[in-house]
This record gives C-alpha cells, structure tokens and sequence, in this order.
C-alpha cells in the first residue's frame, strides 16, 4: 500500500466508527471527508465521533482522525432511516458488460509491453478490491485522453458484510482510480514524478446498500482542472443498471518543474 495513508481506508475507517455509535436504525446515506494532513500507513489512526444532531429521520456525526497529537482527516457522515418516496436514476453511460471488461484486461495484459512495468497495476493486485478497467490503455497509458472512464470493482475475497459495513467497503473502494481521471487529458499517471498528487476532499452520496461481493461498475469523469487542483466525480452502478452511490473528490495536481504551467 505504501509509506502514505491510504485515503479510502481513512473515509471507510471513520465510517464505521460513526455508524458503531448509531442505534435508532440508521444508515449513512452522505459522507464528507477533509484530508488535512498525510497520515503514516505505519500507525494507527484514532477516531473521535461526535454527535452534532439527531431527529427522527436523520442524524448527522463529525468523526476526527488523530495520528499522536496530530489531526490528519476530518469527516461528517449523515445518516437516514429507510422511507419511501420518489424516484428517478440516469443510466449508466457505459456498457453493463463485466465478460467484455475481463476479456479486454486479459488481451491487453497479454499484448502491451509496458503492462509488466506499470507499478501500479502490480499494486491493484494486492488490495483488496478487484479492479477490472473497461480501457486499461486509457487508464494505465500516458497519452493524454478525455477525461472519462470507468472500471468495474467487487471484493476480492467474498465479505459477506452487513449493510453498514457494505458501505463502509464502497467507501474505501470510491477513493480508488478516481484521482487519475483529472490527469488523463494531460498524459501523466498517478505517481509520476511530474506532479504532486493527493486527495483534498471527498463526497459519497449512498443511494442503496451495494453488495460489494458481486461487481459494481464505477464510471468516472473530471469536468475541470486547474490551479494545480482537479475535480472528479463518479457514481457506483449494480449489475442491474441500479445507480448505488455518487462521489465528488477534489485533488492536488501540482505540477513539477518544467510541467508547471496553468492549463484550461
């Protein structure tokens, strides 16, 4: 994973830690988290909730994160119980085809000499989200291309979690692959030494409890960069089409030495 908190481990951290505090029957339908500091994979983080209001309907928790002395991440989670109303989804803009997905992550593993050499398709590897691009040139190349793309996610090991804990997985999962939409028009991956990259802060909107056992298709998009920071946006889509969450992020892309130039 790294020297460097990783920051979906963070929001799913926090997350359970508000919802352990929640007994009137409540899930977490919006979560807004504030990176404020680089936190160490190496330490444990210390989570501090604090109830800031509570009706019938809703609830609203700050939740802290604290490295020693030290305030690293900061996120307010809202919580919902279940009721009826109305509703509508758009639909997904990309095709419902995990056998595609897989059959082209194969043909391109197998044809691209630079595949091997990517450290991070090496690290996708190791967590514990599989994650199957439906471009992998598009997301692992260095060409600069629309900033749109999506990739299918489901556990690698089947969790069989409760719906509290289904979130807290969606959680960690919506920090994956979602900064890099920003630096596609640019042609720099992730951990290039031509930018300084980081999340700055996140959103997740839950709209159904996802079971993150089977696949979920995360479309992403980034509609704007500049001033050396990015904003991407992205929902989560179920084998049935069914739009399961909405995520915001805006991340640092500071550009390096001679890359450091505004863009539009």
């Amino acid at each position: 994973m790294g020297p460097r908190l990783f920051g979906g481990h963070a929001i799913a951290q926090a997350l359970l830690a508000a919802t352990a505090v929640e007994d009137e029957g409540r899930l977490p339908h919006s979560l807004h988290a504030h990176f404020l500091k680089a936190g160490s994979s190496a330490h444990p983080v210390r989570y501090a909730v604090t109830p800031l209001s509570a009706g019938r309907s809703f609830a609203v928790r700050r939740v802290d994160g604290f490295q020693g002395d030290a305030l690293i991440f900061t996120m307010t989670v809202s919580f919902h119980i279940a009721e009826p109303g109305f509703a509508h989804t758009s639909p997904t803009p990309f095709p419902l085809d995990i056998d595609a997905a897989l059959a082209g992550l194969e043909k391109w593993r197998a044809s691209d000499d630079q595949s091997s050499s990517i450290p991070i398709v090496e690290r996708l590897q190791k967590r514990p989200i599989e994650i199957v691009p439906i471009d992998p040139g598009l997301l692992f190349g260095s060409q600069g291309r629309e900033a749109k793309t999506a990739v299918w996610m489901r556990m690698r090991d089947p969790a069989q979690a409760d719906p509290a804990l289904q979130r807290a997985l969606l959680g960690y999962a919506s920090d994956m692959m979602f900064l890099r939409n920003a630096l596609l028009p640019h042609g720099i991956r992730p951990g290039s030494d031509r930018v300084q990259a980081a999340s700055l802060d996140h959103a997740v909107w839950f709209h159904e409890t996802p079971d993150f056992d089977k696949w979920h298709l995360f479309a992403t998009e980034s509609p704007w960069a500049g001033h050396a920071r990015g904003l991407n946006r992205g929902h989560f889509y179920d084998l049935e089409g069914r739009m399961i969450a909405s995520v915001s992020q805006e991340s640092l892309m500071r550009p390096r030495n001679h890359d450091r130039k505004e863009t539009t």
